[in-house]
This record gives structure tokens, C-alpha cells and sequence, in this order.
């Protein structure tokens, strides 16, 4: 019957793996983190700031609620513009809401 059950070994002690390895697990985690999550959001907000520092007068900007308009005023201390939706028609906006700066001529074209 000793084919079906396998023999217990009380004595032998079980391999103790040393935390030499789940350091180095963990330092692998790190790096996976910091590659595919941390330095593509630096990245990301590094561009949006460049993007907000470069709005001038007269860009065609797209806001975060999909408005489309072209920049009339820019205050620097206050962090706002302001953006002409249609003709006398303007919005105060933060900088941080737009999306992204549209070629000239995108207003016209809708």
C-alpha cells in the first residue's frame, strides 16, 4: 500500500529562502511601476504645462467640456483666459482646461 501514499519526512527540514530574493522582487516592482505608470504621467504633466505657459492671444484652443474657441485675453497672474466661442459670445476659462491647442483656421472649418 506504500505505492499510494507517499512517506512523510518529519526530519528533513524545508529550504529557507533567504529575503535576498524578495528584494529583488520588490526592486522589480519598483522599476515596473515607475517605467509603466510614473514616467509616462510626469511626462504628461510636464507637456500640459508647456502647453499651458505657450497659450497666446489669438490660439484656437479646445477645453476640457469640448467648447472650442479662439483666445482673446491671457492673465498670467490669475491663471485664466478668456475665449471667444462665436462672435460676442466669450468664456473665462482656467488655463489648466484646455485640452489642446488647435491649428489655426480649425474654427472656420466647422
Amino acid at each position: 500500500m506504500d505505492f499510494f501514499i507517499s512517506k512523510a519526512y518529519a526530519a528533513q527540514q524545508p529550504q529557507q529562502s533567504g529575503g535576498f530574493e524578495m528584494l529583488i522582487m520588490l526592486a522589480v516592482f519598483g522599476l515596473i511601476f515607475y517605467f509603466m505608470i510614473y514616467r509616462p504621467q510626469a511626462k504628461r504633466v510636464k507637456e500640459h504645462k508647456n502647453l499651458m505657459s505657450a497659450l497666446a492671444k489669438n490660439d484656437e484652443v479646445l477645453t476640457q467640456g469640448g467648447v472650442v474657441g479662439k483666445i482673446v485675453k491671457v492673465s498670467d497672474e490669475k491663471d485664466f483666459i478668456v475665449v471667444a466661442i462665436a462672435e460676442g459670445t466669450e468664456v473665462t476659462v482656467q488655463k489648466a482646461a484646455v485640452t489642446a491647442v488647435l491649428p489655426k483656421g480649425t474654427m472656420k472649418s466647422l
